[in-house]
C-alpha cells in the first residue's frame, strides 16, 4: 500500500516544520554547558515523562520487538510489566530522586560524570564515556533500521535513502540545540506516539472482530507454529514457551531480563534525572510514564502478536511467512496492509517520532561522552572548555555517520536482539556501580573500578565466546579454538546479562570491603539532602 504522496508530503512538511521550531527554541534557550548537557535542570515533569518514555521506547520497541512477539507470541507482555515496574515505578522514585540531589550536589553533567565524581575518578568517567561512544551506535543503528524499514515500505523507497534521510534530520536540531532541544522534540514526538498507538490498537480489535475473538483466533492457530519453533519450545502465540527451552531462555533472559532491568542502568536515560528542579517533579512523572509505556510496548507485542492471524485470515500463511523470516518487516507490513491510507500517514509520524526520540537522545549521549567525559575530563584533565564543546559536537556527527553505517551492514532481524546486547552490556557495565553510588556509602573507588572492569569484559566475553546467537556469526570462538562456542548445551542460551551482572556485583562488594572507604567529607558533600 502506497500513501498518496500530496497528503503524506503536506503532513510530513508540518512535522518537520514544529520540530525544527523546537529545535530553533532549544538552541536560544542553551546558553550554557548546564543548559546543553542537562537542560538546565528545569525541566517540567510532563516533558521529562514523555522525553523519558519517547527515548525507552524506540522503533526497537515497536518495530523490532513487535515483530519479536510476531515469531514468539505474547509472552513478551512480561517485558511490558518489567518495563513499567523496573523502567518507570523503581527508575523514577527510587533511583531518579537520589541521582538528581546528588547530581545537584556533584555539579554532574553526564552520566559518565556523575559517576566518576561520585568515585573520585576520572578513569571510571573517561572509560565509562568511552563504553558509551563505542557500543551505544550499535543500539542507535537498530533503531535506524525500525525508522528506514516502515518508511521504506510505506512510501516505497529505496531503504537506504530512508536511513540518510532519518540521520540528516536529526542531526540537524541535536548538534545546535543540545538537551533542551532534544526534550521539547521528545516531548512532541512522545504525544504523538501515544496517539499513533492507540488508535493502531482500536483498528486491529476492529478488523479481527473483537478483543475475545482475536485472542480466540490466535489461540485457535497454534497448530500453525512453524516445526523449527515448535522443537525449540514454542507452544502457540498465547502462551509461555516451554520452560528451560531454547526459545524460554531468549524470551526471558534476553529480552524481558535483559531489557527490563538493563533499563536501569541507560546512560541516556539515567541523564535525564538530574534535568529536573525537584524530586518531587519525578513523583509526577510517574503518573504519566506508567500509562505511556503500558500503551507503547504493551500494543506492539499485541499487536505483532494478532498480526499472524490477520494474515493467516487474509494470505493464508502466519507472519514470519509473509515476511521470510525477517521479523523487522512483520510490524510495518501488517501496518501497510491492514490499516487505512490515511492511519499509514499518521503511523508513520509515530515511527518516526520513536525513531527520532531515541535517536536523538543517543546522538547526545555519544557526543558528550566523547566530548565532554572522555576528552575533556579523562584526557585533558578538567581543562579544555571550548574544544571539549567542538569535539562533543564532532563527536555526535561521527556517531551518527557510524550509526548510519551499522544501519546498512546489520543483518535480518537483528533490532530486538542489539537492543538486549546493549541493555545487557550497560546493566552488567554499570548497575552495580550505580547502586552502589546513590545507595551505599561504603562503596569505594577500588570497588567501583573493578566492577565496571569485571562487568564488561566479562559480559564481552560471554557474548563472543559463549551465547550461540553472537558467538556463531561471530566466529572468534571458531577461529581461536576450533569450537563454535566454549561451552555447550543449556550454557549457550544463558544470557551473558545472568552472568555477568552477578560477577560484577560481587566484585563490587568485596574489593569494596577490602579497600579503603572515601573522605566522610566527600560522602557528606555526595549525600546531601539525598533521600
Amino acid at each position: 500500500m502506497a500513501v498518496s504522496t500530496p497528503v503524506l508530503a503536506v503532513v510530513v512538511l508540518i512535522y518537520l516544520i514544529v520540530i525544527f521550531y523546537l529545535g530553533l527554541l532549544g538552541y536560544q534557550r542553551t546558553n550554557e554547558t548546564e543548559d546543553y548537557m542537562v537542560a538546565g535542570r528545569k525541566i517540567n515533569p510532563y516533558i521529562l515523562a514523555l522525553s523519558y518514555g519517547a527515548t525507552f521506547i524506540s522503533t526497537s520497541a515497536i518495530i523490532g520487538f513487535g515483530g519479536v512477539a510476531g515469531a514468539y507470541g505474547m509472552g513478551l507482555l512480561w517485558l511490558t510489566f518489567m518495563n513499567i515496574v523496573f523502567g518507570i515505578f523503581i527508575a523514577f522514585v527510587v533511583f531518579g530522586s537520589r541521582t538528581r540531589s546528588m547530581g545537584v550536589n556533584l555539579n554532574a553533567v553526564t552520566f559518565p560524570e556523575f559517576l566518576g565524581k561520585r568515585f573520585q575518578s576520572r578513569f571510571i568517567q573517561g572509560f565509562s564515556g568511552s563504553l558509551v561512544a563505542i557500543f551505544m551506535p550499535l543500539y542507535a543503528g537498530i533503531v535506524l533500521i525500525g525508522g528506514a524499514r516502515f518508511v521504506e515500505t510505506a512510501l516505497s523507497i529505496n531503504y537506504d535513502v530512508a536511513v540518510l534521510i532519518l540521520a540528516i534530520i536529526i542531526a540537524a536540531y541535536v548538534i545546535t540545540g543540545g538537551l533542551i532541544a532534544v526534550m521539547y522534540t521528545d516531548a512532541l514526538q512522545g504525544s504523538l506516539m501515544f496517539i499513533g498507538m492507540v488508535i493502531l490498537l482500536i483498528f486491529t480489535y476492529m478488523e479481527l472482530g473483537g478483543v475475545t475473538e482475536a485472542h480466540q483466533a490466535l489461540t485457535n492457530i497454534a497448530h500453525l507454529v512453524p516445526e523449527k519453533l515448535t522443537t525449540s519450545g514454542h507452544v502457540g502465540w498465547t502462551a509461555m514457551p516451554e520452560f528451560g527451552s531454547q526459545i524460554w531462555w531468549t524470551v526471558v533472559t534476553t529480552l524481558i531480563l535483559g531489557v527490563g532491568i538493563g533499563v536501569l542502568a541507560q546512560p541516556q536515560l539515567a541523564v535525564r534525572f538530574m534535568t529536573v528542579r525537584s524530586s518531587s517533579s519525578l513523583n509526577k512523572a510517574v503518573l504519566v510514564g506508567g500509562p505511556f509505556i503500558l500503551m507503547m510496548a504493551g500494543v506492539a507485542y499485541i499487536v505483532g502478536s494478532l498480526s499472524n492471524v490477520y494474515f493467516f485470515e487474509n494470505r493464508g500463511m502466519i507472519s514470519l511467512e509473509v515476511t521470510q523470516g525477517n521479523t523487522d518487516l512483520i510490524m510495518p507490513e501488517y501496518i501497510n496492509s491492514a490499516m487505512p491510507d490515511l492511519f499509514v500517514v499518521l503511523f508513520m509520524l509515530t515511527l518516526l517520532s520513536a525513531a527520532m526520540s531515541t535517536l536523538s537522545s543517543q546522538f547526545h549521549i555519544m557526543g558528550t561522552s566523547i566530548g565532554h567525559d572522555f576528552y575533556k575530563e579523562f584526557l585533558k584533565k578538567g581543562k579544555g572548555k571550548t574544544t571539549s564543546d567542538v569535539v562533543t559536537k564532532i563527536g555526535i556527527a561521527v556517531t551518527i555517520v557510524i550509526s548510519v553505517v551499522l544501519a546498512y551492514a546489520l543483518p535480518i532481524s537483528i533490532i530486538a536482539r542489539a537492543t538486549a546486547i546493549f541493555m545487557g552490556l550497560c546493566t552488567a557495565a554499570f548497575l552495580p556501580m550505580y547502586m552502589g553510588a546513590i545507595f551505599w556509602k561504603g562503596m569505594t573507588r577500588e570497588g567501583a573500578i573493578s566492577s565496571l572492569l569485571i562487568g564488561t569484559f566479562s559480559s564481552l566475553f560471554w557474548l563472543v565466546f559463549v551465547h550461540a546467537k553472537e558467538a556463531v556469526p561471530l566466529g572468534i570462538s571458531q577461529a581461536l579454538f576450533g569450537k563454535a562456542t566454549l561451552l555447550t548445551g543449556t550454557w549457550t542460551v544463558v544470557d551473558p546479562i545472568l552472568v555477568a551482572t552477578p560477577l560484577s556485583m560481587i566484585t563490587a562488594v568485596v574489593v569494596s570491603l577490602k579497600t579503603q572507604p572515601p573522605s566522610n567529607n566527600h560522602l557528606e558533600q555526595c549525600f546531601k539532602k539525598v533521600k
